[in-house]
């Protein structure tokens, strides 16, 4: 699980025998079967007769040879999570699958090592369906490692990158049972510190699930967290407390955070794009984002009115807690209310340029979609925002009526009609009289 190459590569057969995978015996059997001893031929039919992943296969072709930690199997890299690297394994006495955070070796502080066991017994307390669940930890030789479970389907902010915007049902679905998550989490002394989309695990069925307690805190007891008092999180969703005092982070600092992830779930924007990390801290405490429906025209006023709640710049004024959050969501998580949309009155959001004044602001990727990090940004970036694309009315839709002609295109159709029948009645008195004369 090394991500450096050995400097002295083993060849794939030599990798595989050392990692235990599979022994002598069965590698000459697959070699006899295909007929030749071409590694990349050997490694394609252990991938699909099952007996290795692909990758499994990719790493012994690097020469990499280490795939157990303690009972665990690795299977597979899930990503990087807060604290380290995050695997696919599997037990290989109870056949369960699971994931496993290793912490870095080349991390391996005497701080980075106090936080991880910080987080195994954070996340050893917690027993909620909204919080991915702690099964196991332990250490294989230098490595430290939690073992969680294994929640099959994406993380949001990779769903909204693949899919788009989610719709008010859906956001409201997957936030408020977050928001649940992280309550259950307040209510035992702990703060999250790093809300954010990446942090919120979405199963194919819509089942939410907050990961990585790891930045949490006990908010009774900061001298016990080896980070207390340092600004920890991502800049896209930090609350504007969190950057003047990191001593005062509380649990409203996680309903700000969820705040920007509701934003960002339902625009596909970050509230504050572009720039670096400290124009982004700047502007969390002290300018308010582009209102929401300039991305997502269809948003109610009451759906804006919860995000505007909860990314309140006094903390005093936000929502005060994660079931509130939940509770205010209700009527679009359930999806059982018609509600009726009221007119835009509250002035929370930055006003959007007349449409004659394109932003002269472009994006990148990494920052359209709350892919920015703690780290340096570029200031160049932000979002491209051309408002001259031709677009289909919106109040005409294939099962309505066509528009109403205007009352000039009226008129002079009421005069045609008018005119033709006077003509032809004319012309019949015309030749009658001229036949009369004859």
């Amino acid at each position: 699980m090394a991500t450096t190459e050995p400097a002295n590569k083993l060849s794939f057969r030599q990798a595989i025998l050392r990692s235990g995978l599979i022994d002598e015996r069965r590698y000459r059997k697959v070699v006899e079967r295909t007929g030749t001893d071409d590694e990349t031929v050997v490694a394609a039919t252990l991938v699909k007769s099952g007996v290795i992943t692909e990758y499994q296969a990719e790493q012994l072709q690097y020469g990499r040879t280490k795939f157990r930690l303690g009972p665990y199997l690795i299977t597979d890299a899930i990503g990087q999570g807060g604290m380290g690297q995050v695997f696919k394994g599997i037990h290989e006495v109870m056949g369960r699958q699971c994931a496993v955070k290793v912490l870095p070796l080349g991390k391996s502080t005497s701080e980075s090592r106090a936080a991880f066991k910080h987080e195994i017994r954070i996340q050893a307390g917690l027993d909620s369906p909204y919080l991915v669940r702690a099964y196991d930890a332990g250490k294989d030789g230098n490595v430290h490692y939690l073992v969680t479970e294994f929640v099959p389907g994406s993380d949001l902010r990779r769903l909204i990158r693949n899919n788009g915007p989610l719709s008010m049902n859906d956001a409201a679905r997957i936030i408020a049972q977050a928001a649940l998550g992280l309550q259950h989490a307040h209510d035992l002394g702990m703060v999250h510190r790093d809300v954010k989309p990446g942090n919120i695990l979405v199963t194919p069925e819509g089942h939410a699930k907050v990961s990585d307690i790891g930045l949490a805190t006990w908010t009774m007891s900061l001298e016990n967290d080896p980070r207390a008092g340092k600004v920890v999180g991502t800049a896209d969703y930090l609350s504007p407390e969190q950057i003047r005092d990191p001593k005062t982070v509380g649990p409203l600092s996680d309903i700000y955070s969820l705040g920007c992830t509701l934003y960002y779930a339902v625009t596909g924007k970050v509230p504050f794009p572009g720039g670096d990390t400290r124009s982004k801290c700047r502007r969390h405490c002290e300018q308010t984002p582009w209102h929401p429906r300039k991305f997502a025209p269809d948003l109610s006023e009451e759906f804006v009115d919860i995000i505007a709640d909860m990314m309140e710049k006094d903390p005093g004024r936000r929502i005060q807690s994660g079931g509130e959050v939940a509770e205010r969501l209700e009527p679009w998580s359930s999806a059982s209310t018609e509600l009726v949309d009221l007119p835009i009155d509250r002035q929370s959001w930055t006003p959007p340029p007349p449409p004659q004044e394109p932003s002269q602001i472009r994006e990148t990727p990494e920052l359209a979609d709350g892919g920015g990090s703690s780290g340096a940004l570029s200031a160049s970036a932000g979002y491209s925002d051309s408002l001259s694309m031709p677009s289909i009315p919106e109040d005409w839709t294939p099962d309505s009526p066509p528009p109403r002609r205007s009352s000039h295109t009226l008129a002079i159709a009421i005069a045609l009609a008018l005119a033709v029948p006077i003509s032809l009645l004319v012309g019949a008195i015309i030749g009658f009289v001229i036949r009369g004369s004859l």
